[in-house]
């Protein structure tokens, strides 16, 4: 080293052998501690991840149960709102299907959806699966979230298509059985013609002639297409509230819980809406849609109800909750999103009416970026 300096220095420099060994040996060892450092360096780092159940530093179990019970009440009332704005459209008349408003509201819930689906569950999935606490083969090796959440999307769609065939070949063949009823009971002469819900029928008793046509019932067709999918739309969402629930209702710590209910109030409001957007165009009768509105607001409520009870059992590091949360996350995340580029945002994009009228599609536009901003900015608590 001193010989080095010397030489940029261009000072003539004559030192004894042993300076010279000492140097030499010094660098060596200099050396081997960088390297040593560099190598030993990431086992230091993996070290620190450990997935043993550790309590929390600030671990209060009364003030935590306080702001628990509290997040019941607040969820409970948010929730209940959000669903019950849009189904109370027929109190509002800006806010019934057929009204421009009513596809702002709906842009603005679609938005929403997709921001839950996209921002906020499928990257839980992605942590809870990706864990380095579940064992490498098969989950380190295979991208088992993207997986589960393309099923979960083409699933929806099967059950999406199959379902709607159902109730449509259904509603055909009640309305056969009815005609038939109908007619049996006609005089024995003429023509009877008699028209049910898009059906026509025409009986010719002097030929003896029968014949069916069908005039295909738009309006049919579309009001089940909306049952389809607000009943689809409501189980992906059930499926996510809970799991959050009940990791809000296991942990005990109150500096987590406090961001975490302000953050989930909102987030079941603006759930809420844009389910109960699709209630509403769904026309179930009012018992079917109360009872559609207090099991979506009682879910992450009764989440929480069995956290607070698993709070000493459940360990949110173990193998088989990683495994479920990963996983139904995974698969409401594919539902969520499916229902929100598909069934919500196409079917209502590509409308005639909204084709027609730019100042409604840019409406629609803003409303869709507002409600997925809005959710997304949520994610930095929840």
């Amino acid at each position: 080293m001193f010989q080095r300096i010397a030489a940029l220095l261009r000072i003539p420099l004559n030192l004894p052998d042993e300076w010279i060994f000492i140097e030499r040996t010094s660098e060596q060892l200099a050396l081997g501690f960088v390297s040593i450092r560099i190598l030993i360096g990431p086992s230091l780092v993996l070290s620190e991840c450990t997935c043993d159940s550790e309590e929390e530093e600030d671990s209060n179990k009364s003030k935590a149960l306080k702001y628990k019970l509290v997040g019941i009440a607040s969820i409970l009332v948010a929730g209940a709102l959000g669903v019950c704005l849009p189904i109370l459209s027929k109190v509002i008349p800006s806010l019934r299907p057929d009204k421009d408003g009513f596809f702002i509201v709906k842009a603005f819930a679609a938005g929403v959806i997709l921001a839950t689906g996209f921002i906020h569950v499928l990257p839980d999935a992605f942590e809870s699966l990706t864990s380095p606490c579940l064992p490498e083969k098969p989950w380190g090796v295979f991208p088992f979230t993207g997986f589960v959440a393309m099923m979960s999307a083409m699933g929806t769609l099967m059950v999406d298509t199959f379902a709607t065939s159902y109730y449509n070949n259904s509603h055909f063949n009640k309305n056969i059985k009815t005609l038939a009823v109908d007619g049996s009971g006609s005089g024995s002469g003429g023509d009877v013609e008699t028209e049910h819900e898009g059906h026509v029928h025409v009986h010719s008793h002097a030929t003896h002639g029968h014949a069916h046509g069908s005039i295909p019932d738009l309006s049919a067709t579309e009001l089940i297409r909306h049952r389809v999918i607000s009943q689809v739309l409501e189980l992906g969402i059930i499926v996510h509230s809970v799991i959050i629930g009940v990791s809000l209702g296991a942990s005990e710590s109150p500096k987590t819980i406090r961001p975490l209910v302000a953050a989930l109030t909102f987030h079941q409001f603006f759930e809420g809406m844009g389910l109960g957007g699709c209630i509403s165009q769904a026309k179930f009768k009012s018992r079917a849609m109360t009872l559609m509105a207090i099991f979506f607001a009682l879910t992450t409520p009764i989440g929480i109800v069995i956290g607070i009870g698993v709070t000493k059992a459940y360990d949110e590091n173990s193998k088989t909750a990683l495994i479920v949360e990963g996983v139904f996350n995974a698969a409401s995340a594919g539902i969520l999103i499916y229902m929100a580029l598909v069934d919500l945002l196409a079917a209502d994009f590509m409308n005639p009416k909204m084709l027609n009228k730019p100042r409604l599609q840019l409406g629609a536009n803003l409303s869709l970026l507002f409600g997925a901003g809005c959710m997304s900015l949520l994610a930095k608590w929840a």
